[in-house]
């Protein structure tokens, strides 16, 4: 072997014991240059190229599309089913306080059980809603029938409203009304109202229902998750939900009805047939974000229009519900609310627009609960955070420490979150 020299370019071969020769190709000793990815078909297919991570971003965000169409369509098929649910669970979200405090007081020596005070809620509920429902459909009946008696004069009278624009226009406005087909119209609200009632039914089937889990409800969190630690954060983002809707709720309907009071009093004062139903009406739709007081203000002053038939006493009536509205809504409503929403304004119109589209007008007054379960829902997710900070007003959904308070629920404990150093909202 001392005799053997290694040359530049040239290799030598050390070949095992017993191995086969035959077909195999000698080394002449000179290295050839690399293969070009394009010399050989099955190296380019196993080579990873700029169109691998392409493809899979393609296909994930078609995967994206198609889950949004499958659930927007399951959201419109089932609308009415959802609906009741989505009403269901706000109100049980609502009443979950209510039977805490039920649960905690004493007869005697002996302390409220459990299950009553949900018997206790749920009859509440129930006896609420019918009577809400029961009113509404009344009203919107004594709507129906007078507006059948007001058909022959609300043409002429919208009509008259352009007639300063000059003789055409408020011919072509009195032709444009009068080929209004108002009696499909009607036939829709009376089986939109028909269907209110059967809402309501199952509104309250779904609150039983959710009373009778609620009790098992901290032990399938833990059991579902099977770890504590993130079942109390699941329950802390639940617990932030409810008291944000529950405040936002109560804030909302005392505002209404004081606002639907007053309504009804400008219309009693004026005279016009329908002050009731206005004020009911107004306390509906001022649950609607930004577009329910809009449209009840119009539909007051409307109504105002075709009975009195006077410029000056509808001026009158409009300026005076524009300003209740204003007051109420931008003035009052937000030092009662605090803190305690932090939504944009431009998301809420969104919302509500989405809403809206998807769902009607029932769609329309649960947008802003929906709204809020989701801000909070994506402000605890990193990945949605994004989302989170473009749905509130200031930028900040939620702190990233948040402080906690428990409060008993069913003898276990929800965590709620509150803001550091923050003053309590007022009461």
């Amino acid at each position: 072997m001392q005799g053997h020299k290694l040359t530049p370019g040239k290799a030598m071969i050390a070949s095992a014991p017993g191995a086969a020769h035959s077909g195999a190709t000698a080394c002449t000793g000179t290295l050839h240059p690399p293969m070009t990815p394009h010399s050989d078909p099955k190296l380019n297919r196993r080579l990873p190229g700029p169109s691998g991570p392409d493809l899979s971003r393609i296909q994930a965000t078609a995967m994206i599309i198609v889950a949004f169409a499958v659930v927007l369509f399951l959201l419109v098929q089932a609308r009415f089913l959802l609906i009741s649910l989505a009403t269901a669970i706000v109100l049980f979200s609502l009443t979950s306080d209510a039977i805490n405090l039920i649960a905690r007081q004493h007869v005697g020596p002996l302390r409220i059980p459990n299950w009553l005070a949900s018997i206790v809620a749920l009859v509440m509920i129930t006896t609420t809603l019918l009577t809400l429902t029961s009113i509404v459909v009344a009203q919107i009946n004594t709507v129906l029938v007078t507006t059948l008696s007001y058909t022959e004069r609300a043409p002429s009278a919208i009509a008259a409203l352009f007639s300063w624009f000059g003789e055409d226009v408020e011919r072509a406005v009195l032709n444009s009304v009068s080929g209004v087909e108002v009696s499909s119209y009607l036939r829709a609200a009376a089986g939109q109202a028909g269907n209110l009632m059967s809402a309501t039914v199952l509104i309250i089937l779904f609150v039983g229902f959710l009373f009778a889990e609620r009790i098992w409800f901290s032990t399938k969190l833990i059991n579902f998750f099977g770890n504590e630690e993130q079942a109390d954060r699941v329950g802390q983002i639940i617990g932030s939900i409810i008291r944000r809707v529950n405040r936002y709720l109560l804030v909302k309907t005392i505002v209404s009805f004081v606002t639907g009071v007053m309504i009804y009093l400008i219309a009693a004062y004026f005279g016009l047939d329908l002050a009731v139903a206005m004020g009911v009406l107004t306390f509906i739709l001022n649950y609607i974000p930004n577009v329910g007081s809009i449209v009840a203000t119009g539909l007051v002053a409307l109504v105002g229009y075709v009975q009195l038939a006077d410029a000056g006493d509808t001026l009158a009536i409009f300026v005076a519900v524009a300003v209740i509205q204003f007051a109420n809504g931008n003035v009052i409503e937000p030092m009662l609310m605090g803190r305690a929403l932090r939504l944009s304004s431009f998301g809420i119109i969104i919302s509500l627009a989405f809403w809206g589209a998807v769902w009607g007008v029932p769609g329309m007054f649960l947008s802003v609960p929906i709204m809020v379960a989701a801000m909070i829902v994506c402000s605890e997710v990193p990945a949605l955070r994004p989302v989170a900070i473009l749905l509130s007003r200031e930028g900040l959904p939620e702190p990233k420490t948040p402080d906690t308070r428990h409060i008993p629920m069913d003898g276990d404990s929800i965590a709620l979150a509150t803001q550091p150093n923050e003053p309590a909202d007022p009461v």
